[in-house]
């Protein structure tokens, strides 16, 4: 039994479908870098570093951007030097499923769905403020019943609202999984276009901003703590697990593996170029919020938007601001959007999911069934959920995956060192054992609720395996 859980998968041949359309391959490395950078660059910019820096690090919320940075750049490489052995689709899944054995390999991708799919649903939540506030211009308001959510958790209960559903957060997200429906290229294409104009955006910002920066806001830089998380270097490090969530989504990348013209070499620039972009604006963003405002004003649901309102020379920003804010947020769900479905897939043709989940369309080559699956569920959880419970469990998810993805490393260099490798992770003993420390640190300031909800998420996942996974598994069954 316990070596059938720990099989294996070494021929990942079966990931190409032979008997019907397959991917298209189209896209190149700057294609693979914007889809990175699509997919990090949304709440993270948006929301979280104001709140991050209002409740626990201050003008130090720098520090907590730099220490997220670190830990991931460390995963980033591993991620790299594992796109030029395995270009699959399946990401830090086929990569467990290689090194860790199946039920490593399930653990991991039940978790991307956090990664993924919840995070999606989490930045969808997002977008309807920034809607809302775009709206306020032009005199136009949507009743609060249609853009909150019915369910809110309050004092460790689950309490209704009285809203109906947040329809924004469904109508963004619907019109998303269609242009992800029809193909790749021109989902890829309309990722592209957004990330190309909220970069640019988020620069204007920067620059602008900085005019009016008043060095005396960061002073003192680390504030005194307040408690074992309210400032302090505590403080410092429970933000870097909030600011982790903002780095999420780098290696969606590797998703597109099997539609990349030349995965072995544009996999390993897309991923460590789009995190190298995403960190030096992060940086600078949070350096222009905490000297604009102080930084305990920057608890709000729009923090970019109130520094901007703090000055009224910068009043011209702020439309940049929220049109720069759902060009982002969107262009998040949509890298999500394409990356969940292409890891259900895989996990169809390995046959821990029905087979239905490995179908592509006949004419768009795409996992359309699992495009659906996905929107509709994503959709479903913003339209109910607020945005506090939907990120509760997302960046747990993706430690544990970038914890699995860095020791497979590792195992691979002693099992297998002959292999092939286009991409190499420098100093790989001691650059992969970094990699887990950083994470597993970044996993200890979790709270115990979001442990919680991480095992009842673990027990689901497990069910699930062992009552139809563990049965039709084909490395098994061949």
């Amino acid at each position: 039994m316990l070596s059938q859980l720990l099989a294996k998968k070494t021929d990942f041949s079966s990931v190409e479908s032979t008997d019907g359309p397959s991917l298209k391959r189209t896209l190149g490395p700057w294609g693979l870098t914007a889809l990175g950078i699509g997919a990090v660059i949304g709440g993270g910019i948006f929301v979280i570093t104001g709140q991050a820096a209002a409740e626990h690090a201050g003008p130090a919320i720098v520090l907590a951007f730099i220490i997220a940075a670190v830990c991931c750049s460390f995963t980033a490489l591993c991620y790299a030097e594992f796109a030029t052995l395995i270009p699959m689709s399946g990401s830090s899944y086929s990569y467990a499923y290689a090194t860790l054995g199946e039920l490593a390999a399930w653990f991991i991708g039940w978790n991307m769905v956090l990664e993924y799919g919840v995070s999606a649903s989490a930045v969808a939540v997002s977008w309807t403020g920034y809607f809302t506030s775009l709206l306020d211009h032009f005199g136009l308001h949507l009743p609060a019943a249609l853009t909150n959510a019915p369910l809110a958790f309050s004092n460790d209960h689950l309490v209704t609202t009285g809203a109906l559903f947040n329809l924004p957060a469904v109508a963004i997200v619907l019109l998303l999984t269609w242009l992800c429906y029809i193909g790749i290229r021109e989902s890829s294409g309309a990722n592209t276009a957004m990330v190309a104009l909220k970069v640019a955006l988020i620069v204007i910002v920067i620059v602008a901003g900085w005019h009016y920066v008043d060095p005396k806001l960061w002073h003192p830089f680390i504030p005194t703590a307040q408690g074992p998380e309210k400032y302090g270097w505590g403080g410092i490090m429970r933000a870097a697990t909030l600011v982790f969530f903002a780095y999420i989504g780098f290696e969606a990348t590797s998703t597109a593996a099997q539609e990349a013209k030349n995965p072995q070499r544009d996999l390993p620039i897309g991923t460590l170029a789009s995190l190298a972009i995403c960190t030096v604006l992060y940086i600078g963003m949070a350096a222009v919020l905490t000297g604009l405002l102080p930084f305990d004003q920057l608890g709000t649901a729009e923090p970019v938007v109130t520094a901007v309102k703090a000055h009224p020379q910068l009043n011209w920003l702020r439309w940049l601001v929220e049109i720069g804010a759902l060009i982002g947020l969107s262009s998040v769900i949509l890298v999500m959007i394409i990356a969940q479905p292409r890891i259900f897939m895989i996990m169809g043709r390995d046959g821990l999911l029905p087979p239905v989940f490995a179908k592509l369309h006949p004419r768009y080559c795409t996992p359309h069934i699992n495009t659906l699956i996905t929107g509709f569920g994503i959709a479903l959880l913003a339209a109910v959920f607020p945005l506090d419970i939907l990120g509760d469990l997302v960046s747990m998810g993706t430690l544990i995956a970038f914890v699995a993805v860095c020791l497979g490393v590792m195992i691979l260099r002693r099992t297998q060192p002959d292999l092939p490798r286009t991409f190499r992770v420098p100093a790989a003993t001691l650059t992969c054992t970094l990699g887990v420390i950083s994470c597993l640190v970044l996993l200890y300031w979790e709270n115990w609720y979001n442990w919680t909800l991480m095992g009842l998420w673990t027990l689901l996942g497990f069910g699930i395996y062992f009552g139809y996974s563990f049965r039709h598994s084909k490395l098994r069954t061949r």
